[in-house]
């Protein structure tokens, strides 16, 4: 059973906590736990909303949400993204099918490219000595929005 105007309110509050998430990551270099534990447990909310059956539809997205977190996790053992990055990563695939979170991934690294050369010149800039911080949680944002985005107009096509 869909539930249109809850779906919708959900959508709506994932693209807020994202904007939060990276607004909070500029301004800090952290996307705490708890911003992270909110978008994960409101999924399961949005799946019973949106009606989505538990297979194959829920159980894709929450393989493809671990098989993030796992591909992640590499980048962050090896000095590459913090861990508050993958777990919002994690988390919000499981908002979105397999293909969404493959376009998101491929959103996330062009917009993280573009914010890891913003950090560069505002760290060489500075003067600064060492590596510069990436606040990747904005291109993790910029990634789920462009897909939150692409979903809204798909409805008018």
């Amino acid at each position: 059973m869909t539930n249109v105007a809850l779906t919708q309110a959900l959508l709506a509050i994932l693209a807020i906590l994202l904007v939060v998430a990276a607004t909070i990551d500029v301004r800090t270099y952290t996307i705490s736990n708890r911003l992270n534990l909110a978008v994960a447990l409101l999924a399961p909310l949005y799946w019973l909303s949106a009606g989505l059956p538990w297979w194959p539809d829920i159980a894709a997205q929450a393989g493809t949400a671990l098989a993030v977190f796992l591909l992640l996790s590499i980048l962050f053992y090896t000095g590459m993204m913090g861990g508050g990055d993958v777990k919002l990563a994690g988390a919000l695939a499981l908002w979105f099918t397999p293909a969404e979170t493959l376009r998101s991934l491929i959103y996330m690294a062009l917009a993280g490219g573009v914010v890891t050369a913003v950090a560069l010149i505002v760290h060489r800039a500075a003067r600064k000595g060492g590596r510069p911080k990436v606040p990747y949680g904005v291109a993790i944002a910029v990634g789920g929005l462009a897909i939150l985005t692409q979903r809204f107009l798909n409805q008018f096509a």
